[in-house]
């Protein structure tokens, strides 16, 4: 399955229905982790103060769960010939800034990591960062899946959850993947009329008129 191809149709498919987490409150093509620039010019006053007080804060993260989610967010959204990985649209950066800006984050985070290691330590004795690549999708399978995931890994089934949401919404709102949806925006553009073959299949035409004053432009 690739993965990418079946996020963008869930994130698509749904954004009118707010599946973004809520932290997606941001219009800009960038990250939100990129976006937390207090000198932003498009930033009220009261938004910069609290960005100001949010960069001022220590990283909640230690570099061990850091180097957890880089790994975890490049396998829900790798690197492939279309576009970067979620390392490379700075998703780590963009979880730490929100687990700060949205405190409510932080205990199922930290929790969920700490679980993620536990299990891999007590199946492997390594923690998750130190297995292989083969063995950390093995790990990543168990929990990916809630309809066949097995009773005993219901917590790292939720905290999965939890992190898939969060590395989706920080690569679909970074400029990479802005343009890995291949959303354009507003863009101007010239209208010339409905084609020719709609109209005829419907038996209507433009006048002369119409087509000289309303339905041209060169």
């Amino acid at each position: 399955m690739d993965r990418r191809k079946s996020l963008k149709t869930l994130l698509v498919g749904s954004v009118g229905a707010g599946v973004f987490v809520e932290a997606c409150k941001s219009s800009d093509k960038k990250a939100i982790a990129d976006s937390a620039d207090a000198a932003l010019a498009d930033r009220m006053q009261e938004e910069k103060k609290h960005l100001e007080n949010l960069n001022k804060q220590e990283n909640f993260f230690t570099e061990h769960e850091m180097k957890t989610i880089t790994v975890l967010g490049d396998i829900i959204i790798p690197k492939d010939a279309v576009s970067g990985s979620a390392s490379e649209a700075k998703v780590p950066e963009f979880i730490e800034f929100i687990v700060k800006d949205m405190p409510d984050h932080q205990l199922p985070m930290r929790g969920g990591l700490r679980w993620l290691d536990m299990h891999c330590l007590k199946k492997t004795e390594k923690a998750f960062i130190d297995l292989d690549a083969k063995q950390q999708l093995s790990i990543v399978d168990e929990i990916a899946y809630p309809e066949k995931a097995k009773p005993n890994v219901k917590q790292g089934v939720a905290f999965f959850n939890k992190i898939r949401d969060l590395v989706t919404t920080g690569f679909f709102t970074s400029e990479i993947g802005v343009k890995d949806l291949g959303y354009m925006g507003n863009t101007p553009n010239q209208w010339n009329g409905v084609p020719a073959d709609v109209l005829k299949q419907y038996n209507l035409a433009y006048t002369e008129k119409e087509n000289k004053e309303c339905a041209s432009y060169s």
